[in-house]
């Protein structure tokens, strides 16, 4: 990112034509990434391939081994309950980045995690804010599920009212999670085929905003499904600069950090997605400091 990137994306931000997209990152620290469940279950239950750190194959082997798709599902709930909840009243650290993205005015919040800290920023937030969740209906069985974007109710989302929409399920829900292999094919099949199982407003994000991605890793298969398989599929003729935050080689790199950095730098050129190299953190440190000032200078100068 350069000078102009951040000129552009704070004047998207300003108009709540950017729509963050969340992945696991956001809550370091927080939370146990998929790397890190994954190896537990792998050693627990004798993983017999090598990707022990991949959460999708060995979630996918567990449900194979016990013959029942949803045994992964509840476990990583059950995992993820474990965790002590942060108090969004008091001042910590490893909600920044959380704080960064609810203080801004933005009506829309995509995110790949299951859980409702996002939501809980937004309530958190001043002025507070009345967040609402929503789960994509990617497979039938969800299509009974009561939805904030029905024809009986008036919603639409804007920054006050701002709806956070889990692509890949919620913890309220377990048969909404997608975890799985076989979960993330038959998610990729259904939306390509039916792109109407995402509400027209959350359409609209994807294809008429700026897109943010904080919290993945190119390796992520989150991210290369939400990418590859749903934003490119989509018509965003009227979509602006996106973004991807990365972690600096040699991070994602098993060689020379400077080649690796040049590799993934044309690789998101490719995807027509501008890199910021750093952690999450840090972006949302510079994202909060920058968006202050830029605030700062429109009341100066209206």
């Amino acid at each position: 990112m350069n000078e102009e990137d951040w000129k552009v994306l704070l004047g998207r931000i300003k108009d709540g034509k950017c729509t963050p997209f969340l992945g696991a990152g956001v809550n370091y620290k927080i939370l146990p990434l998929g790397g890190q469940i994954a190896r537990e279950w792998a050693e627990a239950e004798q993983f017999p391939l090598r990707s022990s750190d991949d959460l999708a194959s060995v979630a996918q082997f567990i449900a194979v081994k016990y013959d029942d798709k949803v045994v992964p599902k509840d476990r990583i709930l059950e995992r993820l309950a474990q965790e002590a909840r942060p108090d969004f009243s008091q001042a910590d650290e490893r909600l920044d980045c959380l704080r960064a993205l609810a203080e801004l005015p933005l009506p829309v919040y995509l995110t790949t995690n299951y859980d409702d800290l996002m939501v809980e920023a937004l309530r958190h937030t001043e002025p507070r804010k009345n967040p609402r969740r929503e789960i994509c209906k990617w497979h039938a069985g969800l299509e009974s599920v009561p939805s904030v974007f029905a024809a009986t109710q008036v919603y639409e989302p804007d920054h006050a009212n701002p709806v956070v929409f889990h692509l890949h399920g919620s913890d309220q829900l377990v048969d909404s999670l997608v975890l799985t292999e076989d979960d993330y094919l038959d998610f990729l099949v259904n939306i390509s085929r039916n792109q109407e199982l995402l509400p027209s407003r959350i359409q609209r994000a994807l294809t008429e905003a700026s897109l943010l991605f904080i919290g993945y890793r190119l390796r992520d298969i989150n991210f290369r499904v939400i990418y590859r398989g749903l934003v490119q599929s989509m018509d965003g003729s009227r979509r602006r600069l996106s973004i991807t935050v990365q972690m600096k080689p040699p991070d994602e790199h098993a060689g020379d950090a400077e080649a690796a950095e040049h590799y993934l730098t044309e690789y998101f050129k490719d995807l027509k997605v501008r890199v910021y190299w750093g952690t999450a953190k840090d972006f949302a440190k510079e994202l909060r400091d920058r968006w202050k000032k830029f605030c700062a200078v429109s009341i100066a100068n209206p």
